[in-house]
């Protein structure tokens, strides 16, 4: 397994500190009344707040929530911190804003096993232009910075790279598993090595096909990226999901990869794309005009799972069909099922769609690592370096 090579809360003090940390509490919400749907992120941060907690400290939390363009309350951390609380068993103060005196006053005031979370650190667009002066205001609340929000750490905002220019800065517990179980699948995978890849676009995965054939035995492809590998082999593929523009590298890519790359044999196709479509499975050339491609059929999860029986290391990102709608959810289940019953393979599941995939399927505790961040895991796989990492210190 790959060792961080950076700084942890395990090689400072922090008796009687104050520690900013960086969290990732951007957790999914019932839009009708702000309920957490899943409060697995809130979940994975609880082993750096209580060893911080039980080690003197005291913590102010900030993180952001979606997309708000200004100060709007439903994107405001509050149900958060109420979460929070049952999760840690004690008082979790709620600040009414990001920066300001009275929040750096409210910060000051904290007694070590007090905990403090910060707004939503988008309310200000400073934020994500990772402003200087901005990132200063936030470092006024602490002592010593706590990077713990890996679903975050490909971006440079001022929260996730800015105020370690200010603060020493070292990476939690669920930062170092990430970096660990990630490095450790592409560095110094255990063989067979597979990797399968899914979702939409190839657009958004060239950069990780790239960078991950010199390392894979095999890459196995689904969802609506494989429709386009198959219009470029050829195939005729109704009225499915294609990026035209990228045919020309999709074969590009077949040529390159030395037969390592795997694709559907079968598909199961709709008649529209909805979850009541008429739906019926087809060899992988007889997709008639009018039907589209939403999943893989039963011939190709054989065909994937005869690859990923005998692996040692698998690394999964990205759903084998349109996984929203029951109907053509199979395809991706039964690789989640199938993952859930490998005892020796080390199975890294690379955040985002897959995430909520082998959750759905309740099978997320059968994985070795389930990734809290979708573009984060996706730009590490691509060999990226993450700026919220990269600005910890060394060890």
């Amino acid at each position: 397994m790959i060792i961080l090579n950076k700084k942890t809360i395990r090689d400072i003090d922090v008796q009687g500190k104050r520690v900013l940390v960086r969290v990732d509490f951007n957790v999914p919400q019932d839009k009708s009344d702000g309920h957490i749907t899943d409060d697995r992120r809130i979940r994975e941060s609880l082993p750096t707040l209580n060893y911080l907690l039980e080690h003197g400290a005291s913590l102010v939390l900030m993180s952001h929530l979606g997309r708000p363009k200004a100060k709007e309350e439903k994107y405001s951390l509050k149900p958060v911190a109420a979460r929070l609380q049952e999760l840690l068993g004690r008082p979790v103060q709620m600040a009414n804003d990001v920066i300001g005196d009275a929040v750096v006053a409210q910060a000051h005031a904290l007694k070590p096993g007090d905990v403090l979370l910060l707004e939503n650190v988008r309310f200000y667009p400073e934020e994500e232009k990772n402003d200087a002066a901005f990132a200063r205001e936030l470092a006024r609340m602490g002592d010593v910075y706590v990077n713990d929000a890996f679903g975050s750490a490909h971006r440079a905002h001022a929260s996730t790279r800015g105020v370690a220019d200010y603060l020493p800065a070292v990476a939690g517990f669920l930062m170092e598993k990430e970096i660990e179980y990630l490095g450790g699948a592409l560095n110094n995978p255990r063989r067979p090595f597979i990797a399968i890849l899914g979702g939409a676009k190839i657009g958004d995965k060239i950069g990780v096909i790239e960078n991950l054939l010199p390392k894979v035995d095999n890459i196995l492809i689904g969802g609506g990226m494989a429709n386009t590998f198959a219009k470029a082999n050829g195939y005729r593929v109704g009225d499915s999901l294609v990026e035209d523009d990228k045919l020309d590298l999709a074969r590009e890519m077949m040529s390159k990869s030395a037969g390592k790359l795997v694709f559907p044999v079968d598909w199961v196709i709709a008649d529209k794309f909805a979850a009541d479509a008429e739906s019926k499975v087809v060899d992988v050339e007889n997709v008639p005009d009018g039907w589209r491609i939403l999943d893989i059929g039963p011939e190709s999860i054989k065909l994937f799972e005869s690859y990923l029986k005998n692996a040692k290391t698998i690394v999964w990102n990205g759903p084998m069909g349109v996984f929203e709608f029951p109907k053509f959810a199979q395809g991706t289940l039964a690789i989640a099922n199938f993952l859930a019953q490998l005892p020796d393979a080390i199975t890294v599941i690379g955040g985002g769609d897959s995430a909520a995939a082998v959750e759905q399927a309740g099978i997320a505790d059968k994985m070795s690592h389930v990734s809290t961040g979708g573009g984060a895991s996706l730009e590490f796989m691509e060999g990226k370096v993450l700026p919220g990492v990269e600005a910890l210190q060394n060890k």
